[in-house]
């Protein structure tokens, strides 16, 4: 391993020093164990787990050493080290076979529960055949990416997607992202994913069918960045548009589009973006609801466009697109690129870090959480080769290839699936770019003179730059380009190469390792490996044999390729693991065969190009032998060379987006949709009172009425879902209005339909759209306690309450009747607020100006816009059941400690009452064992940990907010948002965003903090606390306290 090539020197040292360690003062250890002598065996046993820097900077010190006791005195105590890692590396090994024996018992059990709650084993019917299961579970790629075989073909397939006219938004936020010329290998954060997903923007605004690509990422404006990066909007110039003239038009095409999120003058790393994610999501929100209007005028006749999918690239990008898809209503597609488990899974192997570390460093569980609600929300994911989904997306609660397989063969057969659901994986390669290269064959025996007619053009600079290194540049180059990085296994190859005389004498070894200007100004890691290769050139004495330029532009890398094939070379990617292998589809693309790693995306790329050799990254014989084998046989060389070209086009872009275009169009069309036309509403522009006091006939079709604390029994997933007769709606109405007056139903006159239309026809549309601002009383807690504190905001207000430029909204984790029987005894009244977001975000409802008939409202779109993948009664009876058991586990056999409280549940949250908060799990606990059974949704405890809200995953108190924005164009920015010092399990959600937000000191600090204690991460690593937006209240928090944050955050009282 990279790091370790001290090990031979160290051997030969304490074998050396060994009969001077015999005397009388000879160590504890060595006499403990008598003629002790470390074997090769022993320390390579614990080098091969190890990259232990320290212990390589130890030995250096002692080589130093002149004192032959001191010296050996610092080998002896070396000599503890290693026997300290192997006891580690032991340690390490069982503590990850536990946690496999744990996952895999969870999950058995868990599957085994589903199917059991689905009424029947997997039968013949569901297990498939191997031909229909191709392309769910990558049995063959070449299955998924069928060859076109001519150009008819593809012009059959153009013609029939003319008719659409699409717009997709794809998200990537960290990296410096623009179109051209990129700074691929800047830093870690700008690699292979920035150039994966610029030319998937630019090759999707090309197809026919697709009208406008929107790139979403951060806006960066630092010094110590190009201007480039801050430029609002940068339009991506299409490869090759030759055909798709007549799709353009005014807004059409490919962008990036940057978002200010985050320090506006800073370009920070990936792991310190978390904390600004809210404030990402609204800004995007924001571009994407103005860009549907703009197409809606443009081609969409005069009616929003809407986005067919929301596609985040890596964790931070899914968890914002499921954001995203949540507040719009849209399908959300996800790419994982890396993924968080596996890296906790090799840091912790490494040893080097605990997971505390690991969890500072990378914040890897907000990492994890955030794929976690990426594959809740997602209806595909989309990866790159089959080891990504057996060994990398197996490793999540969310995902179970088994499960999901029964699943779809009952969704494809009409089968209930009880409210489960398993987003789909699907193999879609990434593509590439070829009509610009044309491997020549005169290039291969350096045949460039050319003539008088046909001048030879002169040579790329980067081919100088690499030659110099070169004694004889004429030999076939084996050519590696990779990052400085471990995992890379650079060292190994340089060590293959220098240990086989063959190899050497028969070819050169060149050596990409991104760019550098000095060694001191690298990162530890990156210098650590290049100075291992550096040593290892020395060591073998492979000057005029090995290339390490310093530095290339990303336009060089083609040429790059070009020599390598002029030279009859070869290409390798040794790396330890390779999640796909872009580069090597890029050098199969300019005529060179490969050599690469047999774990991961390669083997699936050789499956389908079969243009070269995979080996074990960890035999260094294995490497030398390949590479000598394609070198030394000419026959074999130019046979894989050849395959390699013919087969190349399954991985061309346009491949790429067909087969992404076909998947997408299997998701089930979804869009903000509202039962009445919004024409003429302007939603972003304030209103005069009188444009918003409108009549209820119009409104009317959308807000319908339903009873809070009614269960009925709905199916999430289920095929053939019928609505409730008209009947049942009538008596649902007569009821609402009976609860309305809070009298119970029972006690309630029958009233007449004409009544119920009356009332209807008496309300307004919601009063918030003509308030400048809103302020959104979000304190948790006891209600009898929380009416002072609003009355305090109320009198915060002031004159603008009484003239009606600021109004109100609750949230809160209470029904409405406990909103009406409780809190408005204390004096307030219903229409005292415009809105109130109850039971955690699942129902909405506005005020009536009516009332005496209908004080409130239910707006009924915002439940049709939160029940994608809502569980229904299937969810509800599994929670009955897991709640049983829990009691039983914890041997509560005389009273349950969680029992469903029917009176306050609903239609979107099922609530429980808790006994003994003291003795319930965590939330993440609760979402485990129920993703491993496919059923989604959001937890949380409230109300100081005496009731759990179960409400749907797209449903929270924050995405309410948002819904807010889409339907009625309220101005987030223009929210302040009360909080107290701690809250429900849901409190973190209500802090980020472009919304103000004020934290009311001393309330809510003290029960409620037991609640957040297991939480997997810190609340600094989901919000930005130092941010301007977000201000404190002093404890008290009275009118005054509260008027001075107010002017503080910059908030007017117009």
């Amino acid at each position: 391993m990279a790091g370790n090539d001290w090990i031979n020197s160290y051997l030969e040292a304490i074998l050396d020093v060994g009969p001077g360690l015999d005397d009388a003062k000879s160590s504890l250890l060595l006499r403990e164990r008598g003629r002790f002598s470390p074997t090769r065996y022993f320390v390579e046993e614990v080098i091969t787990g190890f990259d232990e820097t320290d212990l390589h900077r130890s030995w250096v010190k002692a080589q130093a050493t002149r004192s032959p006791q001191e010296r050996n005195t610092r080998l002896e105590n070396m000599c503890w080290r290693i026997w300290n890692l192997a006891r580690q590396k032991k340690q390490l090994e069982n503590e990850e076979a536990q946690r496999k024996a744990k996952r895999r018992m969870e999950r058995e059990r868990g599957r085994k529960e589903a199917i059991a709650d689905m009424s029947e084993d997997l039968s013949e019917g569901e297990k498939g055949d191997a031909a229909a299961d191709v392309s769910m579970h990558g049995e063959s790629n070449r299955g998924t990416l069928p060859r076109v075989s001519s150009v008819e073909t593809v012009e059959a397939w153009a013609s029939q997607r003319k008719g659409k006219k699409l717009y997709l938004v794809l998200l990537s936020l960290h990296g410096l992202i623009r179109g051209e010329n990129m700074e691929l290998g800047r830093d870690s954060d700008t690699g292979g994913q920035v150039k994966y997903v610029v030319e998937l923007a630019r090759a999707l605004g090309s197809m026919p069918g697709v009208y406008r690509v929107d790139l979403l990422t951060r806006q960066i404006s630092a010094p110590d960045v190009d201007w480039s990066y801050g430029e609002p909007t940068e339009m991506l110039n299409p490869r090759d548009s030759e055909g798709f003239d007549d799709e353009m038009g005014e807004s059409s095409g490919a962008y990036i589009v940057r978002i200010p999120f985050g320090p506006r003058d800073k370009y920070i790393p990936k792991e310190q973006l978390w904390p600004h994610i809210p404030e990402f999501v609204d800004g995007a929100l924001n571009h994407i609801v103005q860009m549907s209007k703009v197409l809606g005028e443009q081609i969409g006749g005069g009616e929003p466009v809407w986005p067919v999918a929301i596609h985040g690239h890596y964790a931070d990008a899914g968890d914002s697109a499921a954001l995203l898809s949540g507040a719009l209503n849209v399908p959300m597609i996800l790419t994982g690129h890396s993924l968080g488990r596996d890296k906790l899974e090799q840091l912790l192997k490494q040893g080097r870090m605990s997971k505390e570390e690991i969890n500072n460093t990378y914040k890897i569980m907000r990492r994890i959480e955030a794929e976690e609600l990426s594959l809740d929300a997602s209806e595909i994911v989309i990866t790159s080769t089959r080891q990504e989904i057996e060994e990398q997306w197996q490793l999540y609660d969310g995902f179970d290839h088994l499960l999901e397989r029964k699943l779809r063969a009952r969704i494809k057969r009409g089968v209930s699936c009880y409210g489960r659901f398993m987003p789909r994986m699907v193999i879609i390669p990434p593509g590439m770019e070829f009509h610009h290269i044309v491997p020549n064959e005169s290039d291969m025996d350096f045949e460039t003179e050319g003539s008088e007619e046909h001048p030879a053009s002169p040579d790329p600079p980067i081919w100088a730059e690499i030659m110099r290194f070169f004694s004889n540049p004429r030999k076939p180059m084996i050519l590696a380009l990779a990052r400085p990085d471990p995992k890379k296994n650079i060292t190994t190859l340089v060590k293959a190469f220098g240990e086989c005389r063959p190899l050497r004498e028969l070819a050169n070894l060149t050596l990409i390792m991104g760019n550098r200007d000095g060694i001191d100004e690298m990162s530890s890691t990156s210098a650590s490996v290049l100075l291992s290769v550096l040593k290892l050139i020395d060591k073998y004495d492979l000057y005029g044999q090995v290339a390490y330029p310093k530095h290339h532009k990303q336009s060089d890398v083609p040429e790059i390729y070009r020599l390598a094939a002029k030279t009859k070379g070869v290409f390798i990617n040794p790396a330890f693991i390779e999640p796909f292998g872009l580069t090597l589809i890029e050098a199969a693309a300019h005529g060179l065969p490969m050599v690469a790693t047999k774990n991961g995306g390669p083997v699936d790329i050789q499956r389908v190009l079969d243009n070269g050799l995979l080996v074990d990254p960890h035999d260094q014989q294995s490497i030398a032998t390949a590479l000598l084998k394609l070198v030394a046989d000419k026959q074999l060389w130019a046979k894989c060379r050849q395959n390699g070209l013919k087969n190349i086009h399954l991985y061309s872009w346009p491949a790429h987006c067909r087969t992404y275009l076909s998947r997408l169009a299997s998701c089930r069309p979804r869009h903000p949709q509202w039962r009445s036309s919004d024409e003429g509403l302007n939603h972003h522009e304030p209103e005069s009172p009188s444009d918003s006091l409108r009549d209820i006939q119009d409104i009317s079709l959308n807000l319908k009425f339903s009873l809070d604390g009614e269960n009925s029994e709905i199916l999430g997933n289920d095929v053939g879902y019928e609505s409730k007769a008209v009947n049942d709606k009538r008596k649902l109405e007569h009821a609402v209005l009976s609860w309305s007056k809070g009298v119970p139903k029972d006690a309630q006159k029958a009233i007449s339909p004409d009544k119920v239309d009356q009332a209807a026809n008496a309300g307004r549309y919601p009063a918030f759209r003509k308030r400048k601002y809103l302020y959104v009383i979000a304190v948790d807690g006891d209600l009898d306690g929380l009416s002072g504190i609003i009355q305090n905001i109320f009198d915060a207000a002031g004159k603008a309450k009484i003239e009606g430029s600021t109004g109100f909204i609750l949230s809160t984790s209470y029904s409405m009747s406990e909103i009406q029987s409780r809190l408005l005894k204390k004096g307030l009244n219903l229409h005292d607020f415009d809105a109130y977001i109850c039971n955690s975000g699942s129902d909405l409802y506005y005020s009536s100006l009516n009332s005496e008939e209908s004080p409130i409202v239910t707006d009924s779109d915002y439940h049709s816009h939160i029940e994608h993948r809502w569980g229904g009664e299937g969810l509800r009876k599994t929670l009955l059941r897991w709640a049983a058991s829990f009691s039983e586990m914890n041997g509560e056999n005389e009273e349950q400690v969680i029992i469903e409280d029917e009176e306050v549940s609903s239609d979107y949250c099922f609530a429980f009452k808790i006994k003994n908060p003291e003795k319930v799990p965590p939330t993440k606990e609760l979402r485990k064992t129920m993703r491993i059974q496919a059923l989604r949704f959001h937890a949380i405890y409230c109300q100081s940990g005496t009731r759990l809200n179960v409400v749907p995953v797209l449903a929270s108190r924050c995405q309410a907010l948002r819904y807010l924005y889409v339907r009625w164009g309220i101005d987030l920015s223009k929210i302040v948002v009360f909080v107290g010092e701690c809250g429900d399990t849901d409190y973190e959600g209500l802090l980020g965003g472009v919304h103000k937000t004020v934290i009311l000191k001393g309330v809510c600090n003290a029960a409620f903090n037991s609640l957040h204690a297991n939480r997997s991460y810190p609340l600094s690593h989901v919000v930005a606390l130092d941010s301007p937006n977000i201000s404190e209240a002093g404890v008290g928090c009275s009118s005054s306290e509260i008027q001075d944050v107010l002017s503080k955050l910059e908030v007017s009282k117009v």
